[in-house]
């Protein structure tokens, strides 16, 4: 029973010659895998991903083809119960690309179900009257009666549509749940060309994939106190790139910890960092790192328009 959908044949692939295009949402509690599952769904590198809850912040589309459909999918920021201004945010951007995509993907982490989450999401699927298909990851992690039992409590609810059991790392499952939404995208023309994996401006996907390496370095040390903005991006004559970024910390304490000693963990920061874009952007690149500090920078309007979330009120 791993796919319920097997002998569902509702939608039907576009016939040759017609396409298809939609807007699919990916959402769930944090860390419930959605990042990694936007990866493996577009076949390439769109998302950072690492073990720390809230590493998304903002909408990312990833864009997969599939026959002559074309999938954009939107990986949002984890819904949980938000307690700071910047958490506000992120729910919300998250709330606005489930209620702006054509079909929603619910992910839940079998291991760890984060039931209050949970609910939370599922009664705001209800309130806006939205179905979702509900995706269970880390089907590897547990037993195949656990699944089978959270599967069929979780569709007690009456708001999935089909449900499936993958494991977004190893990619088992993941051919399946695309190949089902392809079917039920809408008939329309493509947003995008087809060699296209992502719709996140480069200076941006450049950002994410330092802040990824820090968060990967500093694990706890720094877990929500910086963010990482891409201040030019020059591109020289022989091809190679230069970027220079700012990483911005709220306080001094912060900022030596974002150095370390002898300002040893900016450096294998930036070359962790380097490699990734060169091969992310096939060149020769040019990074450079400064580290500042910015007292309370996640209640500065600016530095939510630079991570392309809108600033809440209070």
């Amino acid at each position: 029973m791993e796919n319920e959908h097997a002998n569902d044949n509702g939608g039907k692939m576009a016939e040759p010659g017609i396409t298809r295009c939609g807007f699919v949402a990916i959402i769930g509690a944090p860390n419930a895998g959605k990042s990694t599952l936007l990866n493996q769904l577009v076949g390439s590198k769109v998302a950072i991903v690492t073990h720390k809850v809230q590493t998304t912040r903002t909408r990312i589309r990833g864009i997969a083809m599939e026959g002559n459909t074309q999938i954009v999918f939107v990986d949002t920021p984890g819904i949980f119960k938000p307690k700071r201004r910047l958490d506000r945010a992120m729910v919300e951007a998250a709330w606005g690309g489930a209620g702006d995509a054509d079909l929603i993907v619910l992910m839940v982490d079998v291991e760890r179900e984060r039931e209050e989450d949970l609910e939370q999401i599922m009664a705001g699927l209800s309130t806006q009257g939205r179905k979702a298909i509900l995706v269970l990851n880390k089907i590897d992690a547990v037993s195949h009666d656990k699944l089978l039992k959270m599967a069929a409590r979780l569709n007690e609810s009456g708001i999935f549509d089909q449900t499936f059991m993958i494991s977004a790392l190893s990619g088992n499952g993941v051919g399946d749940l695309r190949r089902y939404i392809a079917e039920r995208m809408p008939e329309g023309p493509w947003h995008y060309p087809e060699d296209q994996a992502a719709d996140v401006p480069l200076r941006s996907l450049a950002a994410e994939v330092t802040r990824e390496k820090l968060f990967l370095r500093l694990h706890d040390e720094l877990p929500y106190s910086l963010t990482v903005e891409t201040e030019s991006w020059e591109t020289k004559k022989d091809g190679s790139i230069r970027i220079q970024q700012v990483i911005y910390v709220e306080r001094d304490s912060q900022k030596k910890i974002a150095l370390g000693k002898g300002g040893q963990t900016i450096k294998t920061v930036g070359q962790l960092a380097r490699e990734e874009l060169q091969e992310m952007l096939e060149t020769k690149v040019h990074l450079f790192l400064f580290v500042k500090v910015r007292e309370n920078w996640s209640d500065d309007r600016e530095r939510y328009r630079e991570m392309g979330l809108d600033f809440p009120k209070d």
